[in-house]
């Protein structure tokens, strides 16, 4: 069957980098909106008998939704065997339950309108907190990517003499999995209560990293809080500036620069959200489970 790939707006770089390495060719489409605000969508290429690659990461998701249905559909209706999603951040994943009388499941919500009109979808480190799998709340074949072993190779080849610091015991599993594909040490940040507002922050066998690079790493930067209070925890014990990985580059409002602002050495992120501080490339790895997922439809 062939593969034809269509880029939703923004989307354009890993596009093409998939098309590359798919060997397949990139669709031409036309999105945009009537004066009213409604939306317009027109398939220019030969869909028929085609699957059809959607790629469109999904932070702000609520413009990019209907062009997104509106494009599975008119390709199913152009003749198109199969629309297949690749999401590289997969949005409406935090409420997972209901936390308030009167609210509802919207990550259920969602997944069952996504569902609905694409045939797979393929995504990468989705925030999966109390659901288990992707396949609980979205009902159609799934892949989930993991950024880890990328993450581990850049670490390994282009930062020195490294130490991987979790900023509390939740992030533990994490960053022991990073550290250990990436060859390198890690501490995670014991937190000491003395009292309600009296909180110490100090780093494990700290005379024995003094020398080292502070690698942090997280999946999703969106405010930077966290990154930037563990900065200057590491700033307070003596470390060097350190080095921020992220998975998703969010950073909402003044985010990346307050985080530049902390005093780091870098920030770096994977190629799922267009960032400029993207410097992880996981097309690859995307174009090689999407191939395989497409095999088994």
């Amino acid at each position: 069957m062939k593969t034809i790939l269509f880029s939703l707006p923004g989307n354009q770089e890993l596009t093409e980098l998939l098309a590359k390495k798919m060997k397949a060719e990139v669709g031409e489409c036309t999105i945009r909106k009537f004066p009213d605000g409604e939306s317009y969508t027109r398939i220019l290429s030969d869909v028929k008998g085609k699957c059809v690659v959607m790629i469109c990461t999904l932070h702000e998701p609520d413009e990019k939704l209907l062009p997104l249905y509106f494009l599975s559909h008119t390709a199913k209706s152009l003749g198109a065997m199969c629309t297949c999603l690749v999401a590289p951040y997969l949005a409406y994943m935090r409420q997972d339950k209901v936390f308030n009388e009167g609210e509802g499941v919207t990550s259920g919500f969602f997944g069952k309108l996504i569902s609905g009109f694409a045939d797979s979808i393929t995504t990468i480190d989705p925030h999966l907190h109390r659901i288990h799998s992707l396949g609980e709340v979205y009902h159609i074949p799934n892949r989930v990517i993991h950024a880890a072993d990328e993450i581990s190779k850049f670490i390994k080849t282009n930062i020195h003499n490294p130490i991987l610091i979790g900023p509390d015991s939740e992030s533990e599993q994490w960053v022991s999995d990073v550290a250990k594909k990436a060859d390198a040490p890690f501490t995670i940040l014991q937190k000491i209560r003395h009292g309600d507002r009296d909180v110490e922050v100090s780093v494990p066998e700290i005379e024995k990293y003094k020398d080292s690079t502070p690698v942090l790493v997280d999946d999703i930067i969106s405010t930077a809080r966290t990154m930037i209070e563990t900065v200057a925890h590491l700033k307070n014990a003596g470390m060097k500036p350190p080095i921020c990985i992220g998975i998703h580059a969010i950073f909402s409002g003044n985010a990346y620069q307050d985080l530049w602002d902390a005093d780091v050495e870098d920030i770096v992120t994977c190629n799922t959200i267009p960032h400029q501080s993207n410097a992880i490339d996981l097309s690859d790895v995307i174009a090689k489970e999407v191939t395989e997922l497409m095999r088994h439809l």
